[in-house]
């Protein structure tokens, strides 16, 4: 095998692992961002928005509680 030979297929080594890389960044993304849009319960962002009304329902408690 030539050097030059040798060379084009560590460079294509190479670009095959960025191109995975960048493909796996733009899928992990997307999974990611997929769980900060509501979707009638089962996201992140809905379990966030139903503590944070448990939140605010104890809170009026305790302030009535106090009167």
């Amino acid at each position: 095998m030539s050097t030059f030979n040798l060379i084009l297929t560590i460079i294509g080594g190479l670009i095959t692992i960025q191109v995975e890389l960048v493909l796996l960044v733009k899928w992990l993304t997307k999974h990611y961002l997929k769980e900060l849009i509501p979707n009638s319960g089962t996201s992140m962002k809905d379990q966030i928005n139903r503590l944070e009304a448990r939140q605010h329902e104890i809170y009026l408690y305790f302030m009535n509680k106090d009167k």
